[in-house]
C-alpha cells in the first residue's frame, strides 16, 4: 500500500532537458546511467510521463510552475501568483522542513515561501555550466543583484555538493519530516560536462535518431528560437552526432552525482523512509523531426522521465498510464497526509502505485504557444493523445497543418495518417476530444473566435 504511519520524507530531483527516452535501463538510447536503472529496479518508472505545453519558449518556466501549484498550463501563468498555494510551501506548514537548491526560474519572492533552508539557488534560465550566477538563500525573498556570485565548479556538482550537505544534517530518528528540492540545469546547453564525461561518447559512434531529419518538414513557427539556432539549417549529421555525445555526457555525469545522493541518504540511514523522485522540466529534440529544442509537442519534448522510490512504492514497476508533471502536486500531498487545494487539476498517483489504473485519465492535451494570452496571428500548436493515438495542429500565418500518428505502430511519430484513406473517423474523434479539452482547460485561443 502507497502511504504509511510514518510520514515519509520526499527528495524531488529534477532536470533540464532530459527526455523520456535518455535512460539506460529503458534499451532505447545508448546513454551509461547506472544510478538511475537502480532507481527504476528499486522503484516505479512511469514510461507515458508529460508536460503539458508551454505558454513561452522558456518552456521550463510553467512546467515548474504547474508542478509547484498543480494547477494547468492556462492556470499558471509566470511569475508564480500569489494566491497559488505551493507544494513544499503546504508542506512546511503541515510540519515539514523544506530544503531546495539549484534553478528556480521562477519568481524569488515564491522561492522564500517554498523553502525554510536553501543552498546556492540559481534564478535564471540557462549559464555557463563552470560559472553559475547564484545567491545564498534570503529568508525575506528579495536577493539583491549585488549578492549574485559566481559558484566555484560544474553546475550539477554544486548543487548536488548543497544536497549532501543538507542530507548530512538529518538522520534517521528526525521527528520532523523533510521535503529537499534540487533542480539541475544539466543536461541543458551549453551542453558541457567535465572530464571523463566530456570524452565519454566518440560523435563517430552515435547513431542517429530514426526520425533524424535535417529540416522540419513544414514551419511550425519556431525556428528563429534560440534553442533551434544552436545547430545550423540544415542539420548535418556529424553536428547532430556532437550534440548527442555531448547531451549523453551532461545525463551520465548528473547520473553519476545523484548516485552520490543516494549513497548519502544510505548513510544517513534516511533511505527506508524517504520517498525519492526524479522527473524534467520537458524533453528535447537533438536532431528529432529536423528540431533541436522542445518547442514543439512530438513526443522527444512533451514526454519526460517520471521515476519514483522508496517506502510504499512498488519495486520493479513500469507503468504506462498518462500522466502530467503536475500530478507529484496531490500525490505528494495524499503521500504526506495533506490536503489537497480544490485549485489542483492533477490527478494523484496513489491509485496506480496501489495497483489501480482503470481511474487514471485517457487522453493528455498538449499546448505551445509563445506568448502567453495568443495575440491573433501569433503561430501555436496543440495536440491531443490517448492510449495509441496522437493528433497534433499547427497554426502559422492562419494556415493549419494537421498531424495524424499511430503511436503503437509509429512510436518516433514519422508517418503523418491525417489524409491516409481508412483514417478519417479517427481524425474526426480526435479533432472533436481536442476542442472539447481546450473548452475545459479555456484555452486562450478560443477568445479569438
Amino acid at each position: 500500500m502507497a502511504g504509511s504511519m510514518t510520514r515519509p520524507n520526499f527528495l524531488f530531483m529534477i532536470a533540464d532537458d532530459h527526455r523520456h527516452s535518455a535512460l539506460g535501463a529503458l534499451g532505447t538510447e545508448p546513454v551509461s546511467t547506472p544510478a538511475f536503472d537502480k532507481m527504476i529496479a528499486d522503484g516505479a518508472c512511469f514510461t507515458e510521463a508529460h508536460i503539458m505545453g508551454s505558454t513561452s519558449g522558456a518552456v521550463c518556466m510553467p512546467s515548474r510552475g504547474m508542478l509547484m501549484t498543480g494547477r494547468g498550463l492556462f492556470d499558471t501563468p509566470a511569475p508564480l501568483p500569489d494566491d497559488a498555494p505551493l507544494l513544499p510551501e503546504l508542506l512546511q506548514q503541515n510540519g515539514y522542513t523544506t530544503f531546495g537548491t539549484g534553478k528556480w526560474h521562477n519568481r524569488r519572492g515564491s522561492y522564500a515561501r517554498c523553502f525554510g533552508e536553501s543552498g546556492k539557488v540559481f534564478f535564471g534560465g540557462m549559464n555557463d555550466q563552470f560559472a553559475m550566477p547564484v545567491n545564498d538563500f534570503d529568508p525575506a525573498g528579495a536577493y539583491p543583484p549585488e549578492e549574485t556570485y559566481l559558484a566555484d565548479g560544474h553546475a550539477t556538482t554544486v548543487f548536488t555538493d548543497e544536497m549532501i550537505d543538507f542530507l548530512n544534517t538529518r538522520g534517521a530518528d528526525d521527528e520532523e519530516p523533510f521535503f529537499a528540492y534540487i533542480a539541475f540545469t544539466s543536461p541543458h546547453d551549453p551542453r558541457t560536462p567535465p572530464a571523463p564525461f566530456d570524452t565519454m561518447y566518440d560523435p563517430d559512434e552515435i547513431e542517429l535518431p530514426p526520425n533524424f531529419l535535417p529540416e522540419h518538414p513544414f514551419d511550425i513557427g519556431v525556428s528563429d528560437i534560440r534553442d533551434e539556432l544552436l545547430a545550423g539549417y540544415p542539420r548535418s549529421e556529424d553536428e547532430i552526432k556532437r550534440h548527442i555525445a555531448d547531451y549523453y555526457g551532461m545525463i551520465s555525469h548528473m547520473d553519476m552525482d545523484i548516485g552520490r545522493i543516494l549513497s548519502t541518504l544510505d548513510a544517513r540511514g534516511l533511505s527506508e523512509n524517504t520517498i525519492v523522485i526524479y522527473s524534467s522540466d520537458h524533453g528535447l529534440g537533438l536532431g528529432q523531426h529536423g528540431l533541436m529544442g522542445k518547442q514543439n509537442l512530438y513526443d522527444h519534448s512533451m514526454r519526460i522521465p517520471l521515476i519514483m522510490r522508496g517506502p510504499g512504492i512498488p519495486r520493479g514497476l513500469t507503468c504506462g498510464a498518462l500522466l502530467y508533471l503536475l500530478d507529484m502536486y496531490p500525490t505528494l500531498l495524499e503521500l504526506a497526509g495533506v490536503p489537497v487545494p480544490e485549485s489542483c487539476a492533477g490527478h494523484s498517483l496513489t491509485a496506480l502505485l496501489n495497483g489501480v489504473t482503470y481511474m487514471h485519465r485517457r487522453q493528455i492535451f498538449s499546448a505551445y504557444q509563445s506568448v502567453f494570452g495568443h495575440p491573433k496571428g501569433q503561430p501555436y500548436q496543440r495536440s491531443i493523445k490517448d492510449e495509441r493515438n496522437k493528433l497534433i495542429q499547427t497554426v502559422v500565418d492562419g494556415a493549419i497543418t494537421w498531424q495524424l500518428f499511430d503511436l503503437g505502430a509509429d512510436p518516433y511519430e514519422r508517418i503523418n495518417l491525417f489524409d491516409h484513406p481508412g483514417y478519417e473517423a479517427l481524425a474526426q474523434r480526435l479533432q472533436k476530444s481536442l476542442r472539447d479539452r481546450q473548452a475545459r482547460v479555456n484555452d486562450p485561443i478560443l477568445k479569438d473566435g
